[in-house]
């Protein structure tokens, strides 16, 4: 084959990928109203003009809207994985070859790979940073302190993020305002708990072909996450078996009618195992010497540092591939252990996964847009650190998606507002 043959093949390879990645992305911009909404506002006022927003994601045709809306404003943009396996190949492509976009994620690289993007993504100087893990927010405290001076501030989306955020905030290492978008309601009571419960256990049954009815599941974590997965479990007929670490909540998912264990009497019973953390080391060696022959492991936190998968492999005797997506660990007395998506974000990083539902992520990516915006219009006025995201904005991304969805609801008159407002008013 002649070099010239194989460049045209390899041009085709990549406007076949972009052509692909651009019909996924058609499909979700059908069913995101809020960003269609929000990408209208932007295009006609161009907020983002001169700013350059870096961002790592997932990347998929969901993010991709974000991706767009963001540029569409006005926005030079950089972007990167926040995961390695959770890349769509195709939509990173379809997102390159927009005029204002680069995108540096792909599917599958390697710990020097993943961190080389984000260092591609840092060295176009973003004023703006949109995070999911917070691994570019560390990646510039670390690395490239002498850019912080120039940033407006970022926002955060995912709840292990906020953690690692919060954590950097109490000891006065965060140097610019983050807004923790994971901690907003349009955020977590609709993409944690119904976004995480139905795209985990989705993933899970496409990967495996297995069913849920009968089985016992254990969810580690009785979070907003683990609440969804528990939720959407039990309504596939499961038994349903939660970890807590947190008396309260421990004692909430028990009220809900599930069983309350701790992991090591878990591990005896449990068929599939579902991690929803954000923290480490929550299935640990002694828990896979109790578990039966034929367990499903899986992580839905966020980084592949929830199941020890180092002291699995040392315990099994033999490692191999059950199934695309599916790894089996042979333990010595014959027991297989099964660890799905190589213990990474499940609903993300399985073969057939797709992330969160359209409609819930719709919401999600609608409040990132409107943190984005309220960044550049009034930035001066957060000091360095995490903050909420304001109410108004929260529910400014609600109407927008009533409207959409032709919901009316009630308002308060004057007089309840005045008596809501009031403490000197009487029964």
């Amino acid at each position: 084959m002649s070099d010239y043959q194989r460049i045209s093949e390899q041009l085709d390879d990549v406007a076949d990928a972009r052509e692909e990645g651009r019909r996924k992305m058609d499909w979700a911009a059908q069913h995101m109203p809020i960003l269609e909404h929000v990408r209208d506002e932007f295009t006609a006022d161009r907020p983002f003009e001169g700013e350059r927003i870096g961002m790592a994601m997932h990347v998929e045709a969901k993010t991709a809207m974000l991706v767009e809306t963001l540029a569409e404003g006005g926005a030079e943009v950089a972007i990167t994985g926040c995961n390695p396996l959770s890349t769509h190949d195709d939509v990173s492509a379809a997102l390159d070859s927009h005029e204002n976009i680069t995108s540096y994620a792909k599917r599958g690289v390697d710990d020097e790979g993943y961190y080389a993007a984000i260092e591609a993504v840092i060295g176009h100087e973003p004023t703006i940073t949109v995070d999911d893990g917070m691994d570019l927010v560390a990646a510039i405290h670390e690395d490239y302190p002498e850019l912080i001076e120039t940033i407006i501030g970022g926002a955060e989306e995912t709840t292990t993020g906020v953690h690692r955020l919060r954590s950097m905030d109490d000891d006065g290492a965060l140097e610019y305002p983050v807004f923790a978008v994971n901690d907003t309601p349009m955020k977590r009571l609709f993409d944690n708990v119904h976004g995480t419960g139905e795209s985990s256990l989705a993933s899970i049954a496409m990967t495996t072909n297995l069913s849920w009815a009968g089985k016992n599941v254990v969810v580690a974590g009785y979070g907003y996450c683990g609440k969804g997965v528990a939720k959407k479990a039990a309504g596939q007929n499961a038994n349903v078996i939660v970890t807590e670490v947190e008396p309260r909540r421990a004692l909430e998912a028990h009220m809900e009618g599930y069983e309350v264990m701790p992991m090591a009497e878990a591990a005896e019973v449990g068929d599939v195992f579902l991690t929803t953390t954000g923290n480490r080391d929550v299935i640990v060696d002694e828990h896979f010497e109790k578990m039966q022959d034929g367990v499903l492991l899986a992580n839905a936190g966020h980084f592949d540092i929830e199941i020890d998968l180092e002291a699995l492999a040392e315990r099994s005797v033999d490692h191999y591939e059950a199934r695309d997506g599916v790894d089996a660990y042979e333990m010595a007395d014959g027991r297989r252990l099964n660890v799905i998506a190589q213990g990474r974000l499940v609903n993300l990083a399985a073969p057939v996964s797709l992330g969160h539902p359209v409609e819930v992520m719709d919401q999600s990516f609608g409040v990132q847009a409107a943190c984005v915006r309220e960044l550049v219009d009034n930035g001066d006025q957060y000091d360095p650190g995490v903050h909420d995201v304001p109410d108004e904005l929260d529910t400014e991304i609600a109407e927008i998606k009533l409207e959409a969805e032709g919901v009316e609801f009630d308002s308060l008159t004057e007089t309840q507002r005045e008596y809501m407002d009031s403490w000197d008013q009487g029964t």
